[in-house]
Order: structure tokens, then C-alpha cells, then sequence
């Protein structure tokens, strides 16, 4: 099939490309907390301490202080990442198998990226913005707030997985 520039053919590659691009970022995260893992430690630590928000702050009851727990926490998130990277290059691998596919077998393979892209999203809003913004108040933190980082990943998601939602223009 020869390949031409229609605009189905367009709206493939960058569903593609932007899904390999995830996939690309997340590989980079985790190759970034395995490699430089105590700086992002450092950051789990703080958060789940509590111990850089405002001073007589009520919600102190809810600090975790034990160097276990944070290493597990730490731990699930660089897992969670994992996965997402995984995902999301299976999904770009299944886009690309399927780009001169019907429309029906294209759409039938964006599930994975679909899977991914949701994963990645729920991982900056539940265990960034909800668990560790308001639970362990983050947002109190002038150093170790990672609220936007996360806000801007979950948008960036978002904006692909609304891409990859989108029906195959015919």
C-alpha cells in the first residue's frame, strides 16, 4: 500500500508518534529515578514526613516517618512508572502494526495506549495531586511540592489520550 498524505494517514503517525513520545518520557523517568535514586527519595521522604509544611499545621497526625514506608512508596511509584513505560510503547508498537490496517483493526489497537495513557494519568492525579498534595499537604511545601510537574503530566496525557480517542477521520 503506498502511503500517501491524507489526513487519515496523518492522524495515524501522530497518534503514533505521540503515544512512542510517552512512552519515551516515561523510560526517561524511570531511567532517571534508578540512576539518581536518593534525589527523589529525598522527595518521597519530605512528602510523606510532612516536615517542610506550615509549621502548626493540623494535619500533622498524618506524617509517616518510617524509612520503610518510604522506600515502599518510593518503590510503587518507580513500579507505576514502569508499567506506564511498558504500555505505552506496547500501544505505539500496536499503532504501528496496524497503521495500514482498517479502520476498525486501528481502533481495536489503540486499546493499550487507551490502558497506558489512563494509567499515567491516574498516577499523577491519585498519588501526586490527591495523595501526596492534599493528604500529606505537598502543596504547603515551598521546596518539595511537586504539584505542577504532575499537573502538567496529567494534562499532557490527557491531551494524547483525547488524540487517541479520536475516531479515524475516513
Amino acid at each position: 500500500m503506498k502511503a500517501t498524505l491524507t489526513s487519515a494517514f496523518v492522524a495515524r503517525w501522530s497518534k503514533v508518534l505521540l503515544l512512542a513520545a510517552m512512552g519515551l518520557f516515561f523510560t526517561l523517568v524511570v531511567i532517571n529515578n534508578l540512576t539518581d535514586f536518593d534525589s527523589n527519595y529525598e522527595f518521597v521522604r519530605h512528602t510523606l514526613s510532612m516536615d517542610t509544611t506550615f509549621a502548626g499545621n493540623h494535619g500533622m497526625w498524618r506524617a509517616i516517618t518510617q524509612p520503610a514506608i518510604h522506600l515502599a512508596f518510593y518503590l510503587s511509584i518507580i513500579a507505576w512508572e514502569m508499567l506506564n513505560m511498558v504500555l505505552c510503547w506496547g500501544g505505539a508498537v500496536a499503532l504501528w502494526r496496524a497503521r495500514h490496517s482498517s479502520s476498525e483493526i486501528f481502533q481495536e489497537a489503540k486499546r493499550i495506549g487507551i490502558v497506558a495513557l489512563t494509567s499515567g494519568m491516574l498516577m499523577w492525579f491519585v498519588a501526586f495531586e490527591c495523595v501526596g498534595g492534599e493528604w500529606f499537604l505537598m502543596w504547603q511545601s515551598a521546596k518539595w511540592n511537586g504539584q505542577e510537574p504532575a499537573f502538567r503530566m496529567f494534562v499532557m496525557e490527557a491531551a494524547v489520550l483525547l488524540l487517541l480517542l479520536l475516531p479515524e477521520p475516513k
